[in-house]
């Protein structure tokens, strides 16, 4: 009896498709370079020109304005990005555009001079904005509609983009802090260079997704471009931008880590360790070693909780994982009380609250991806994805000014504040979960693990 071959895009690793791991590495690089520069830069801009390792000399607050622009702006790119993607381009191309403009402003970094400092923001602003939203969008390509696997193929896909944070706060932050901050803005760019050739090398297994809809042969696609929404794709639409309110918080919260409390970790800290004292950039490493560790539990967890039938809808995963960057905010204002007590204070309030940090980020961060490719219509997918990534700028914006006021209310009343916000935020939400869970039309219901023998038969259309 004849058998049909099993074409490389079909293939599995570890219950996954092979072409998960291959976006896998894409983002682990690109997150390497992007961590790289995002550990090094405030540190950068506010190192003393008559320093060892001289940097701007510019103030606190000079720096963070910029801090929340630059990161405000790489997020907020991804719009434009997700529009080249469904309009013109398709995300696969998308993502080699991206990845292209990445290494060339991580070299252009690399050069001691102010021009090229802001030009190469300029190029890496504009290669996130490409890359980002679009290889999100095609994890989700990966899965069928209904599958279960596509939240943890979410996470192992985050393990991936925090490996290359992990490593960015090590090895760049190391060669920034110590041999030169050019130095290492110039290795961030080299690794983007291996994230670029091991996409291209990987191309057969990412064969059925990312491609220009507008082109595709089969007929379905190109009438799904045509179509207007229909009530339920509009209500679904609807609860995503709704949702999109929590990332703003989630991320105005989450990203004082490279900012105020990156400062606060190399001003404020004891940082001695054994007659050693710790690199300011390493604590960057923190959120990244926990995601790492903790990232495939989390999702095993939440995934046995579905299927038993209790409580794990997208939107409620989101109200957890705020109300726990809340609460590791109020081990900040341990660490700041401290502080104001006796003229330092230890690592392991940092420690702690980068564990809740991370644990809320893991609820939030890795399942609104994958809800954003559940509810998006298909024809706007990518620019879905891109409002998605620029409602996490206006988060890192708001994070930007959050830190700037340090200066005139001090960090208790800042971390003490973002605490309050964040937890009573995610309880006023969960109040109206039964009524937003309404608009999603059942989009999470009867999800099937299509990696088991229980799935066999169960066919659905790809997403």
């Amino acid at each position: 009896m004849a058998t049909t071959a099993i074409q490389p895009h079909q293939k599995e690793l570890f219950g996954h498709p092979v072409g998960l791991y291959v976006l896998f590495f894409t983002e682990m690089w690109e997150r390497f370079s992007y961590y790289g520069m995002r550990a090094l830069l405030v540190l950068y801009l506010t190192s003393k020109t008559t320093d060892i390792n001289p940097g701007v000399g510019w103030t606190q607050v000079e720096a963070l304005s910029l801090y929340g622009w630059y990161t405000a702006l790489v997020y907020i790119m991804s719009i434009p990005g997700g529009i080249l993607a469904d309009k013109f381009l398709g995300q696969k191309k998308s993502v080699i555009l991206g990845a292209v403009l990445l290494v060339i402003g991580h070299s252009i970094l690399a050069i001691e001079a102010m021009w090229a400092f802001y030009t190469g923001l300029v190029f890496i602003i504009l290669g996130v904005g490409c890359l980002k939203p679009n290889i999100s969008t095609m994890v989700g390509g990966l899965y069928k509609k209904g599958d279960i696997r596509r939240d943890k193929g979410f996470t192992i896909f985050y393990i991936g983009i925090n490996v290359g944070a992990f490593l960015s706060g090590i090895v760049v932050g190391y060669v920034g802090e110590v041999h030169g901050w050019h130095y290492g803005f110039g290795l961030a760019g080299i690794l983007m260079v291996l994230g670029l050739i091991q996409f291209l090398a990987g191309q057969k297994y990412l064969v059925h997704v990312g491609n220009y809809l507008g082109k595709s042969e089969k007929l379905e696609d190109q009438e799904a471009y045509k179509k207007p929404l229909t009530k339920i794709e509009k209500d679904r639409v609807i609860v995503l931008l709704i949702s999109f309110l929590l990332i703003i918080a989630f991320f105005a919260a989450f990203e004082q880590a490279g900012g105020l409390m990156n400062i606060y970790a190399r001003e404020k800290t004891q940082r001695m360790l054994l007659g050693w004292q710790v690199p300011a950039t390493w604590f960057q490493s923190l959120n990244s070693f926990f995601i790492i560790t903790l990232g495939v539990g989390i999702a095993a967890f939440w995934a046995k909780r579905k299927l038993k039938g209790s409580e794990a809808s997208s939107l409620f995963k989101m109200i957890i994982g705020l109300g726990l960057v809340g609460v590791g905010f109020l081990f900040m204002s341990a660490a700041a009380t401290e502080y104001d007590n006796t003229g330092s204070s230890m690592m392991i309030w940092l420690v702690l609250a980068y564990l809740f940090h991370t644990v809320g980020e893991l609820c939030l961060s890795p399942v609104s991806l994958s809800f954003v490719t559940k509810l998006a219509p298909a024809k706007y997918a990518s620019i879905m994805m891109g409002i998605y990534f620029a409602t996490t700028g206006l988060g890192n914006k708001a994070a930007g000014l959050l830190g700037e006021s340090s200066s005139v209310f001090g960090e208790f009343k800042v971390f003490t504040g973002i605490a309050i916000f964040c937890i009573i935020f995610a309880l006023l939400v969960a109040i109206f979960l039964k009524k937003l869970k309404a608009l999603t039309h059942g989009a999470e219901d009867n999800e099937v693990d299509f990696s088991t023998k229980e799935a066999e038969g169960f066919e659905l259309a790809d997403n």
